[in-house]
C-alpha cells in the first residue's frame, strides 16, 4: 500500500474516533454510535467530492462557472442530508422530539463550507507526500541505473579492446575485413556511449548510419545502389537513433539480396530551422506479409511526440513499388 494510501487511511480512522469521543460525553454511547458514521460519511464525500472528481473535471479544464455551481449543489445537498438524518435519528431516540429549524440546517451547510475549505488543506498534503514519494522512488532508481550502469561498463570495454586487437591481426591479412571490424566496434561504441545522451552531433550519427550501411552492404550478393545526400551543419545536435528507423527498415524491407537492381536514397537536409531525412526504396516484402509501415514508425511517432509535441512531420507513403519516408523535426 502506497505512503499516501496509508496516510490517508490513519488520517481518517482518527477523525472517526475523535467525532466518537466528542459525541459520546455529551448524547451517550447510543447517539455516538449513531451520528458518527453519518458525519463522517459527510466529511469523506465533501471532501473526496471536491479534491477527487470536481476540482480536476471542472476547475482544472477551465469550467469554473459549472464548478461554483457544482460544489454549491454538493454542500447544500450534503448538508441538508446530514442535518435530516441527524435530527430525524435524534427525534426517534428522544421522548420530546424537536421540530427540524432552517437555522440547524444552515449551520450543517455552513459545516459544509468550513470542509470544502479543509478539502484543499488535505488535496496539499496528499500531493505533497505524493511528490516526495516519486522523488524518492526517483532518487532509488538512479542510483541502481548508476551502480547498473557501472557494473555493465565492463563487459563493453573488454569487447571494445578486444575488437580492437582482433583489427590489428586482421589488418595485416585482410585490410577489408579489418574495416568492417572497426565499423562494427565504432557501432557498439555508439550505443554504450552516444545512445544514452539526450542529444548527439548529426556528424556522429551521420556516421553511425554509415557504418550500419556498410555493415549490411557485405551481405549483398550484388553492388548497392546508394546516394546519400547530406546537407547541413555539422555543428547540429539531434536525439540519438532518431533516424535509424528508417534506414533499418530498407534493408528490411527494400533490399532483394538475389537482384542486381537495388536502388536507395537517403537525403539529409537543413532546411528554415528544420532537418529534414527522406528515404526511398523499392519495396518487396510487402507480397510476404512485411509491411514497412510497422512497428518501428510506429515506435518512432511515440518518440517524437515525446520530444517535440505536435511540431514535427512524418509520413510515409508506398506508390508504384516505391517506398517513401519522410520525416521533418524542428532543430533547436
Amino acid at each position: 500500500m502506497a505512503i499516501t494510501t496509508r496516510l490517508q487511511w490513519l488520517i481518517w480512522i482518527a477523525v472517526f474516533l475523535i467525532l466518537f469521543f466528542s459525541i459520546l460525553p455529551v448524547d451517550g454511547f447510543i447517539h455516538a454510535i449513531t451520528f458518527t458514521p453519518i458525519s463522517f460519511a459527510f466529511y469523506l464525500i465533501v471532501i473526496y467530492g471536491n479534491i477527487s472528481f470536481l476540482f480536476p473535471r471542472f476547475y482544472q479544464t477551465g469550467r469554473k462557472v459549472q464548478y461554483v455551481i457544482y460544489v454549491i449543489i454538493l454542500l447544500v445537498t450534503a448538508g441538508m442530508a446530514r442535518g435530516y438524518l441527524i435530527m430525524y435519528l435524534y427525534n426517534k431516540t428522544m421522548a420530546k422530539p424537536e421540530p427540524i429549524m432552517v437555522s440547524s440546517m444552515l449551520n450543517f451547510i455552513i459545516a459544509g463550507f468550513l470542509t470544502y475549505l479543509l478539502s484543499f488543506i488535505f488535496r496539499i498534503a496528499i500531493a505533497y507526500f505524493s511528490l516526495k514519494q516519486q522523488a524518492e522512488k526517483i532518487l532509488a532508481q538512479k542510483s541502481q541505473a548508476e551502480l547498473d550502469l557501472l557494473k555493465s561498463q565492463v563487459q563493453p570495454h573488454f569487447l571494445f579492446n578486444t575488437l580492437n586487437n582482433i583489427y590489428y591481426e586482421a589488418y595485416r591479412e585482410a585490410p577489408k575485413t579489418a574495416k568492417l571490424i572497426e565499423r562494427l566496434s565504432d557501432i557498439m561504441r555508439y550505443f554504450v556511449d552516444e545512445s544514452p545522451k539526450d542529444l548527439v552531433s548529426i556528424t556522429t550519427e551521420i556516421h553511425f548510419l554509415e557504418n550500419y550501411i556498410a555493415l549490411e552492404k557485405i551481405r549483398m550478393r550484388h553492388e548497392l545502389d546508394l546516394t546519400f545526400i547530406q546537407e547541413c551543419n555539422a555543428d547540429l545536435r539531434i536525439p540519438p537513433m532518431l533516424l535509424m528507423t528508417f534506414v533499418e527498415n530498407i534493408f528490411k524491407h527494400g533490399i532483394d539480396k538475389s537482384s542486381s537492381d537495388n536502388k536507395i536514397e537517403l537525403s539529409l537536409i537543413q532546411q528554415d530551422g528544420y532537418l529534414v531525412f527522406q528515404t526511398k526504396n523499392p519495396v518487396y516484402n510487402i507480397a510476404a506479409g512485411a509491411e514497412p509501415n510497422g512497428f518501428g514508425i510506429k515506435n518512432l511517432k511515440k518518440r517524437l511526440t515525446l520530444l517535440y509535441g505536435t511540431a514535427f512531420d512524418l509520413w510515409t507513403t508506398a506508390d508504384d513499388n516505391f517506398f517513401t519516408a519522410y520525416l521533418k523535426v524542428p532543430l533547436t
